[in-house]
């Protein structure tokens, strides 16, 4: 999300229409055919505003199909959800579209790209009831809340024990050469998941501290895949990879259990928490400045935040609730939150959040 965990099949559970639509042709044989042609075509983009919801989500995107489709039943809407890709490339292209929205309403831009979207003027303020809802965290202005979870390193429990050695500690640990070739992490080029743990280490080693300690990873066989499912799934030693540590989130133990064929009640992986290796990231949802059909999408700004959809996006995006009165699932006690986290404000990874991509890949990446 930025990306969330998500253990099953990326592909949305509901049907995804293409943002462009078909040309429409008007027959031309009489000029009456023609006015009337014209007058269609002048119409039918209102007709269309009251009747269909552009939804912009990222590719971790999951909520169970019927749930979607109460919501079109409810509100007599039908739902275009389009896939932007990760939570940043999902930005990017609002930012390209500004001067035509290509979408109403937006899920997934997270607490690391909120002052970047409000910085390019591509989100608008909701003021209907979720605005003023009570939220365990904050995302950041014109965002509502939705769910949130902590990026951190996970460990394959039988992997590391055949390698003899002690859990690290600390971030400075796996610079040994004891952990060479252990840890394998996401690009913060191209992964949400990557950029929040770049953003860990600086929140916890500070900025020299933080891109010396990549520096020494580089040295000691860090791998960098493309994003978190190449990471999670090829490279992590539990999927039948060589590298016993990944970069992924907190919840995922508990998701190794709800999703095991051999009912597993102890998860096969854990969660460390180390200072400069804990991200908070937290989700949110906006209105598309200029998008239009507002009504519509503030009916899916309250349904994100209603009870049904906060219990169904824990087992389906491995986040958790934001709404303080929902009832956690009981396999989220696999899964316990980080007493605590690494922390820069908006403003600052606003301001520097390109530069230390950019010093990342000189440093790792060369």
């Amino acid at each position: 999300m930025l990306q969330s965990a998500n253990y099953k099949s990326s592909s949305l559970n509901h049907s995804v229409s293409n943002a462009a639509c078909s040309p429409i042709t008007t027959p031309r044989r009489t000029a009456l055919g023609f006015l009337f042609g014209v007058i269609t075509l002048v119409m039918l983009p209102s007709a269309q505003a009251a009747d269909v919801l552009r939804v912009m989500v990222h590719d971790s995107f999951s909520l169970p199909k019927p749930l979607l489709a109460q919501f079109e039943k409810e509100n007599k809407l039908k739902l275009q959800v389009i896939k932007g890709g990760d939570a940043g490339e999902m930005l990017n292209k609002l930012i390209l579209a500004r001067g035509k929205p290509i979408a109403d309403v937006v899920f997934g831009i997270d607490n690391s790209l909120a002052a970047k979207a409000n910085q390019a003027g591509v989100l608008e303020a909701y003021t209907g009831p979720a605005a003023a809802a009570n939220s365990v965290v904050q995302v950041g202005a014109n965002l509502i809340p939705v769910d949130y979870g902590y990026v951190t390193i996970n460990v394959d429990k039988v992997a590391f024990s055949k390698t003899g050695l002690p859990l690290p500690k600390d971030l400075k640990d796996l610079t040994q050469a004891a952990y060479k070739n252990m840890l394998v992490v996401q690009n913060p080029s191209t992964s949400s998941t990557g950029y929040a743990f770049l953003l860990a280490t600086i929140g916890g080693l500070g900025e020299a501290g933080a891109f010396e300690w990549w520096k020494k990873m580089r040295q000691n066989g860090l791998k960098v895949a493309k994003g978190w499912s190449d990471a999670y799934y090829s490279d992590f030693s539990k999927n039948g990879g060589r590298y016993p540590l990944v970069v992924s989130y907190s919840s995922s133990p508990a998701a190794e259990v709800f999703y095991s064929k051999e009912k597993l009640t102890t998860p096969p992986t854990d969660s460390l928490v180390m200072t400069g290796g804990v991200w908070q990231q937290v989700e949110g949802v906006a209105l598309i400045k200029g998008g239009g059909n507002v009504t519509a999408a503030g009916k899916w700004i309250e349904f994100l935040r209603s009870d049904a959809v906060q219990r169904a996006l824990q087992t389906n995006m491995w986040m958790a609730p934001v709404n303080p009165d929902t009832v956690r699932d009981p396999v989220f006690n696999l899964a316990p939150e980080p007493k605590r986290f690494d922390r820069l404000s908006s403003e600052e990874i606003a301001a520097k959040g390109a530069q230390w991509v950019a010093q990342f890949n000189k440093i790792v990446l060369r």
